[in-house]
């Protein structure tokens, strides 16, 4: 696969998630959520820090995890580069890029949108506000909107552990960005063989 079409990849699946981020920021305010399905609705949630939202405690945590993810999208952007140049497998190819644009998406909101939009608490966000952002540079919350409770109930008594408790799966909320990511690991360890073929 060439660096053009790398890169047309990684350009769609920015935009998608930029667009989707920005619209969910713009029209919902936190919290909100549209049931689509029963097992699908669109959740309005901010995440601080990783999958999950687990953070970095401390007063420079945040900053410590987005300097981390920039370093971190420089390697996965060299391994790219080099599988291309390299002409290694086109399932490589296709799943380095996806990886590469779902980190880069989440990095864009770590790192400006704190800047560039205003706070979600009771109200809708507003784009380039002039009162200024919310946070600083290097201080954004990653926006979430993808959420699929697939089930939710009471697990029966004879669970061990967690019997009898409530229990949703699929919990997370994520976005573009973490799907795309999800769908190169996954794929490059279905694909494993054709991506690293033996010589």
């Amino acid at each position: 696969m060439s660096l053009k079409k790398a890169t047309a990849i990684i350009l769609l699946i920015l935009l998608i998630d930029q667009v989707s981020k920005i619209y969910i920021k713009t029209h919902f305010m936190l919290g909100e959520e549209i049931r689509v399905f029963d097992w699908f609705r669109i959740l309005f949630v901010e995440n601080e820090g990783m999958a999950w939202g687990a953070k970095i405690p401390g007063t420079y945590g945040k900053l410590i995890l987005t300097l981390f993810r920039i370093v971190a999208i420089g390697g996965i952007g060299y391994w790219l580069w080099d599988s291309i140049k390299r002409k290694s497998s086109r399932i490589l190819i296709f799943c380095i890029a996806f990886i590469f644009a779902g980190a880069l998406g989440n990095i864009i909101d770590s790192v400006f949108y704190g800047l560039i939009f205003n706070d979600s608490h009771r109200q809708v966000a507003t784009l380039f506000p002039e009162a200024g952002g919310y946070g600083t540079l290097f201080h954004g919350k990653v926006v979430d909107m993808l959420y699929f409770p697939l089930y939710n109930g009471t697990l029966p008594e004879w669970i061990p552990i967690w019997g009898g408790q409530y229990f949703t799966f699929f919990d997370p909320v994520f976005n573009v960005a973490d799907s795309a990511i999800s769908v190169g690991v996954v794929l490059l360890l279905i694909f494993n063989k054709k991506a690293f073929p033996k010589k």
